[in-house]
């Protein structure tokens, strides 16, 4: 079974722009849903994406005039970052997700870690050290939004078999084994290769975290807490720290 990081970079992160619907379609949904959350004006600058990937929040809150720290194990998602957020003010960095406070350069006033990036961490002791790191660094008054798949009710028989994305030349389908504290997915992609069809299989472990999980270790590190849908069928929190934002 691979880890996260061997799973993205040898399976995921080259078909990762594909399996989301495309860069476009995907700076769209992150800056819909950027506006979604409603943030005061005078918390949209100083910004940590935990996760960022391609950049599918970090370039729309660099777009409209934010600086943001986008952190990420995948060096091949953080190069296609760079190229799409050149001369904007985008630090990149490739690391581990709980390293985030050794790069801060300021006091961040939002801390981003959307997409499912948080049940890639081990296990739920690391999932309490992330959210204490944040509300440890985190502006008074600021926001740690986190949105994931909640997979802590498992599905059964042919509910664990989900189609990602389809088209002519690749296939991407999901399939689920539940464990008691994690889940294995099985990611199973077919490309096509003249005639043939070309299968590739790649394994790794996400956390079973629930939103009562979650929010309960939130409140212990002192935010407030809201429970939203997020996009695609995930869970989302917005969590606000205590005291007001000061405005630049």
């Amino acid at each position: 079974m691979a880890t996260v990081q061997a799973h993205y970079q040898d399976h995921l992160a080259p078909i990762y722009t594909w399996m989301v619907g495309g860069t476009q379609a995907a700076f769209e949904a992150g800056a819909a849903e950027l506006e979604s959350l409603a943030l005061p004006a005078h918390a949209r600058q100083a910004a940590v994406d935990l996760g960022a990937g391609f950049g599918m929040h970090a370039l729309p809150w660099a777009r409209r005039g934010g600086r943001v720290l986008a952190i990420d194990s995948s060096p091949e998602l953080l190069n296609e970052l760079a190229r799409h957020a050149a001369g904007l003010p985008v630090q990149l960095v490739q690391d581990d997700l709980l390293a985030f406070p050794s790069h801060l350069t300021e006091v961040p006033e939002v801390v981003l870690c959307m997409g499912d990036t948080i049940t890639h961490l081990a296990d739920l002791a690391r999932v309490e050290q992330l959210v204490r790191c944040v509300a440890a660094v985190l502006a008074a008054g600021g926001t740690f939004v986190v949105s994931w798949r909640d997979y802590s009710v498992p599905l059964h028989g042919e509910q664990r078999f989900i189609p990602v994305r389809s088209d002519g030349q690749r296939i991407l389908t999901c399939f689920l084994e539940y464990e008691d504290d994690t889940v294995i997915v099985h990611d199973v992609l077919h490309e096509k290769e003249g005639p043939a069809w070309r299968m590739a299989v790649s394994s790794y472990r996400k956390l079973r975290l629930s939103p009562e999980a979650l929010g309960t270790l939130a409140r212990s590190a002192g935010f407030t807490v809201q429970h939203q849908a997020g996009l695609r069928g995930m869970v989302r929190l917005v969590c606000t720290k205590a005291g007001s934002v000061k405005s630049p």
